[in-house]
């Protein structure tokens, strides 16, 4: 996350605003279904280059107030389902909430949030703007609280909300909300494809089941950690696309689309539907976002792995 402090305004109230970028999985394993109906996984995500923007105003009467803009979302929402809830409905002001119950403040805040990363896509639109509105909070109310802590709020929440705090790619198990810090990595260069429609997350999961052999994410980060690129994308896996596939024809379809273009690799990102390929360049990741946008297979990017 990127988070500047903004001047305070003419009635002095504090305002921050913050930077929150979307997310894609290199790797998703499922390694078995827990008794409290979630599963273990193991995970390794990167932050990418398309960002939310939320800004965060202090509000002294204690209330907490959100505005959302789909003006310049990625791909607009199609159905009253995939419209964003607004009060307490919200991950956003449950984050808050979440913050003051930890805190003991009785701040409010005026939230406006601009939405660029697709809804219902599987790259974290959700958690990131959860983890953004904690760290805006916790500047705007000047709390101090360290990432730690936040992170720790944050896992209450949402499994894949901790790791924004991680600052980079991580390796992630548990629900997601264990984190393991990868560390500087050269950057990597995507295509990415946001279809037209959504998967629900839960559907999706009650749709996989944990294989007997589960496969490890060492041997990914090995090769992304010493440059062997074509190896990385051979070894791109996410357990979860076979399911979506069976509830959704984009993911087979893109994937056909995919195989044309001579990417390093290509899978589904989290629970779907968007979908990336890793690219030998960003001129390549430009060139293959082109080409499937003349497909009408969706909203097309050309993104790339953030820094740590």
């Amino acid at each position: 996350m990127f988070l500047r402090r903004g001047q305070c305004r003419a009635d002095g109230a504090a305002q921050v605003e913050v930077s929150a970028p979307a997310k894609l999985n290199l790797f998703l394993e499922i390694l078995a279904k827990r008794p409290d109906g979630f599963h273990d996984i193991e995970t390794v995500m990167s932050p990418v280059s398309l960002y939310d923007t939320l800004t965060l105003t202090d509000d002294c009467s204690g209330e907490l107030m959100l505005e959302n803009d789909l003006s310049v979302a990625v791909a607009p929402p199609k159905s009253a389902e995939q419209q964003l809830p607004h009060g307490s409905e919200n991950i956003v002001v449950r984050a808050l909430e979440a913050l003051r119950r930890a805190s003991g403040s009785e701040r409010g805040a005026r939230v406006r949030l601009v939405k660029r990363i697709p809804l219902a896509a599987g790259m974290a639109g959700g958690s990131t703007d959860a983890a953004a509105a904690l760290a805006a909070a916790n500047a705007a109310w000047n709390l101090n609280l360290p990432d730690a802590k936040l992170a720790e709020i944050a896992a209450t929440l949402g499994s894949d909300i901790p790791f924004f705090f991680a600052g980079g790619a991580a390796l992630c198990r548990g629900r997601g909300e264990r984190i393991e810090p990868l560390g500087p990595l050269a950057p990597l260069h995507f295509a990415v494809v946001a279809p037209p429609e959504g998967l629900s997350t839960a559907a999706v999961y009650r749709t996989c089941r944990a294989p007997a052999n589960p496969c490890r994410a060492e041997s990914l980060i090995a090769a992304w950690r010493s440059g062997r690129y074509a190896e990385l994308g051979r070894l791109l896996h996410n357990r979860l696309q076979e399911a979506a596939e069976a509830l959704s024809p984009w993911i087979e379809r893109t994937a056909r689309e995919l195989h044309r273009w001579e990417c390093l690799g290509h899978r589904m990102s989290g629970s779907g539907t968007s979908y990336f390929a890793l690219c030998r360049s960003a001129v390549h990741a430009r060139r293959v976002a082109a080409a499937l946008s003349r497909r009408g297979l969706g909203r097309t990017m050309a993104l790339a792995t953030c820094p740590s």
